[in-house]
This record gives structure tokens, C-alpha cells and sequence, in this order.
């Protein structure tokens, strides 16, 4: 049985590695003429998007990603934004983490293996999502926070074990990016603050003199820089893109209000633009182009105007909040201030969208 179960093992290690040599004629993006991003959000935590059920057989799981894949195809998309690691777990065979619940017990073949396949047979480009930081119950260095688990960035190991993740995936399975949301620090809760004092203190006496949130953003600054660096180490074509709150800071530009990202969940996602630790930046602007607080016109044109590496932005769209109407003004919005394509949120919803609706 113990060697039944090594090969089984083994080979859950090598199909990645044999399917990658089957797909050997696709070419990441950066490895071609650079073409607009036209991408989907395929949310695993929760059962968003897929699979549909914790409970369906592995010929279900994957008729459904099928699907959601032959809709992008229909739709003019080239781009699968697919989350592999929700919650400090993995839909794919691991030996750092924990097999992810929301796919049920480990099926019979590799979910990740047969996404990159699939997309690359339907000339797709395959990203893998991943949520550094939040977690589950008896994940390491966490804490209680809201109605999520949250592991601590200011955690070396926290760090450390998040990279390490990324960077396996990145050897074994052919992607064609890496790529994070907007989960940093959580957002906050009303009443109470992030449960780190225990880490800051530890900071502290080791001799730091940053300020609480001045230490905290530049925990992730750090993540962000060697996440960067470590992907390119090993695989220079992978791209490194993250999808930051759509705002920086309120009143940039003036007119602009809602959260403050940059010190609330302590993301400086323009400094992470302007020092060159992304390939494309994906801003969630899930607002209406007529919402004067927060303009989508305004904010794509400040996004933009900041790009001054020219690494590209992608505006991120909500499919689950505005009609298609509004979803293809957006578009022409972006092409228009000088984007480099967008990514829509959330796969649930594409079989609602015209097929017409990403065309050039």
C-alpha cells in the first residue's frame, strides 16, 4: 500500500512536468508580440466560481473549467486568472500545503496540471492566483480576524513559507504568470486592529524604529521585492502582476474618496509600481464610469499617468456589479487612457456578457 501510494505520489509531481512537454508550442506572452490582456477571475475560495460544489466527481470538476474556458474562448478573452492557494491550502498536489476543501478529497488527477493544459490547447494564458496571507485554522503564525484566518506578514516564516509556495509552482507547472489580489494586511474591522503587537514588539526590541504602519507597509514591500525576484530567478518569462484596491489614497486624484489602502491594509501599491516589482498592475476600479468619488475614467488616467516604467495597466472590472453596457464603456475607457487590457471579476458571471463584448 505505502508503495502504492509514492507512485501515485511521484506521479502527481511528474504530470505537471509531461504536460508541460505536450503544450511546448505555446508561447507565454512575454515571449511574443505583447497583445492586450483580455483576462477572468476564476475564484476557488468559497466555491465562487469553481467548482461549483465541494462534493463533484473529477469529470464534473473538470467539464466545469472546460466551460468556464471554451466561455473566455467565446468571449475574446486570453487570459485565466485561476486562484490556487485561497487559504494557505492548494488545489494541486503539494508538499507545503494542505489539500484545499474547497475541492472536496483530492481527486484522481492534477486540478492545476489540467487548467494549464486545457488553457494553453485553447491559445489561453494561465495565471496562478494566490492569497499569501490569508489562512485556516491550523495554519502557522494566525490569527482569528474577522470572519477569515489571517496569517502574519510581519512573520519571516509567514513570509518565507508564501514565497516558497509561489516559487514550487513556479518550477513544476507551466504558468504563464504569477499573480496576487488585494489581500495584504485585512481589511480593517470595526473596534479593533490587526492582532500583531506580539511581532511589532518583537521588531522592536530587535532595534527597529519604524512606526507601526510604516513597519507594516514595509513588510509587504519586502514580500513584493522578493516575490519579484525569486519568480524571475527561476522563470524570467513568468509575469508578477497584483491587483491592489483600486485607490492608493483618497484625494489622489483630488477628487477621489474611499479607502485609504495605503494605511488602512497598508499596501503602497504605487511604490511597488514605480520601483519595478510588477510586470502589469491590475487596479480593482469595480466602479461606475459616472460615480464622481470614484471616477473610473479619472482613476484609470492617475493609474496610468504613475506608470512610469511603462509596465502596463490592466484595469480590473466587476461582471458581478455593473451590466454589460456598462462593463464594455469601461473597456473603451481604458484602450482610450492608455491601458493595457483588463481583467473581469468573476468567471460566475461571463456566461451573462454578449460574446461581442471584448472585441477590439
Amino acid at each position: 500500500m505505502l508503495k502504492c501510494r509514492g507512485r501515485l505520489y511521484l506521479l502527481s509531481f511528474c504530470l505537471p512536468v509531461i504536460l508541460s512537454f505536450a503544450c511546448a508550442s505555446y508561447q507565454p506572452r512575454r515571449a511574443r508580440e505583447k497583445r492586450e490582456m483580455r483576462g477572468v477571475w476564476v475564484a476557488t475560495v468559497n466555491n465562487l466560481d469553481w467548482p461549483s460544489r465541494r462534493d463533484l466527481s473529477a469529470a464534473e470538476q473538470q467539464r466545469e473549467l472546460v466551460a468556464i474556458f471554451d466561455a473566455a474562448v467565446a468571449h475574446r478573452l486570453n487570459a485565466i486568472f485561476l486562484q490556487v492557494r485561497p487559504m494557505a491550502d492548494a488545489i494541486y498536489p503539494s508538499q507545503l500545503e494542505p489539500w484545499s476543501q474547497f475541492l472536496g478529497d483530492p481527486p484522481s488527477y492534477d486540478p492545476l496540471a489540467f487548467a494549464v493544459a486545457e488553457a494553453h490547447k485553447r491559445g489561453l494564458e494561465l495565471h496562478a492566483w494566490f492569497n499569501p496571507y490569508r489562512g485556516h485554522a491550523l495554519a502557522a503564525n494566525a490569527y482569528q480576524y474577522g470572519k477569515f484566518v489571517w496569517m502574519d506578514p510581519g512573520d519571516a516564516e509567514v513570509q518565507r513559507r508564501s514565497l516558497d509556495v509561489i516559487a514550487d509552482v513556479v518550477r513544476r507547472y507551466d504558468v504563464d504568470g504569477v499573480h496576487l489580489d488585494d489581500y495584504f494586511y485585512p481589511y480593517p474591522e470595526k473596534d479593533f486592529d490587526f492582532p500583531d503587537a506580539l511581532t511589532y514588539d518583537r521588531y522592536k526590541a530587535g532595534g527597529g524604529r519604524l512606526s507601526l504602519g510604516d513597519w507594516r507597509r514595509d513588510n509587504i514591500n519586502q514580500f513584493v521585492r522578493e516575490l519579484h525576484r525569486s519568480v524571475k530567478a527561476i522563470r524570467p518569462s513568468v509575469e508578477v502582476g497584483i491587483s491592489p484596491f483600486g485607490i492608493w489614497r483618497p484625494h489622489n486624484p483630488p477628487q477621489i474618496e474611499g479607502l485609504d489602502a495605503y494605511d488602512k491594509i497598508y499596501a503602497d501599491s504605487k511604490k511597488w509600481l514605480e520601483s519595478g516589482w510588477v510586470d502589469y498592475l491590475a487596479p480593482q476600479l469595480y466602479w461606475p464610469i459616472d460615480k464622481k468619488e470614484q471616477s473610473f475614467p479619472v482613476l484609470m488616467r492617475w493609474w496610468v499617468e504613475h506608470d512610469r516604467r511603462a509596465a502596463g495597466i490592466v484595469a480590473g472590472m466587476s461582471i458581478n456589479r455593473h451590466p454589460p453596457e456598462e462593463i464594455a464603456r469601461q473597456i473603451a475607457v481604458m484602450r482610450r487612457e492608455g491601458g493595457v487590457g483588463f481583467i473581469l471579476f468573476s468567471a460566475r458571471k461571463l456566461y451573462t456578457l454578449p460574446v461581442e463584448l471584448a472585441a477590439e
